[in-house]
């Protein structure tokens, strides 16, 4: 059975009457959330992010945006009670939506910016550490961020949160494959044979990755809404 996934792209920084559209749909309790962000920038993000959340998830359930009654998850991720399944994920001005209907899943994405090799030290895994110490000394930058993205998107998934140790689980750090390959039996997760990671870029330095649990059936990507460039990296299916 083939697990077809939605990616929505879209930019974070919208024309001034477009954010106000996108605003008027968010809740009260949104509304209120946008405002206690000190800066203006980081208050128009939300309102961009949220409102066409909930422009994109209304099309899915032939409900008006502003209608939409969004709950969180025990870890705060917001969810519909009646699906489909969504994950949203915002770096440097950006937004990235995973949508499917029937399997849990969670996305990242994560523009590069400096980072420090004890960072990969604190928190990576052994094996994930040691693929890292192969890499030239100019990529090892994307391939901290491939990791990073790969176990961002799989924790989110899995709705895990902060409660799931980063180095707990394993994932590659391969540009050419995506794939967990160690998950803690802790977790009630299954085997690593049974999910799913797909990577993709923005762009050289903007990479991306969506985690779902597929049973070992590989998803079918399409992109269905992209004001960049998108690049899939081999092994993700092309929209």
């Amino acid at each position: 059975m083939t697990v077809r996934i939605d990616l929505w792209i879209w930019s974070l920084d919208p024309a001034p009457q477009d954010l106000d559209r996108l605003s008027a749909h968010l809740s009260a309790e949104e509304a209120a959330r946008a405002d206690r962000f000190v800066a203006q920038r980081h208050r128009d993000h939300f309102r961009a992010g949220r409102g066409r959340l909930r422009e994109i998830l209304g099309g899915y359930t032939g409900t008006p945006p502003a209608d939409l009654q969004l709950r969180s998850e025990g870890n705060g991720k917001p969810c519909l009670e009646r699906g489909p399944h969504f994950n949203l994920s915002h770096s440097n001005g950006w937004a990235a939506l995973a949508v499917t209907p029937a399997h849990p899943l969670g996305i990242d994405i994560e523009v590069h910016r400096p980072v420090e090799k004890a960072v990969a030290e604190r928190f990576f895994s052994r094996s994930e550490r040691a693929a890292l110490e192969h890499l030239p000394e100019d990529s090892w930058a994307r391939g901290f961020f491939r990791i990073w993205t790969r176990k961002e998107a799989l924790i989110k998934a899995l709705a895990q949160g902060l409660s799931m140790p980063l180095d707990s689980f394993d994932v590659t750090a391969d540009a050419r494959e995506a794939r967990v390959l160690r998950l803690s039996p802790d977790w009630n997760a299954g085997r690593p044979e049974g999910w799913s990671l797909s990577g993709f870029e923005l762009a050289s330095d903007f990479p991306g990755a969506i985690a779902v649990r597929t049973g070992g059936a590989r998803p079918e990507i399409r992109l269905r809404e992209g004001e960049v460039p998108l690049r899939h990296l081999p092994g993700s299916a092309s929209p």
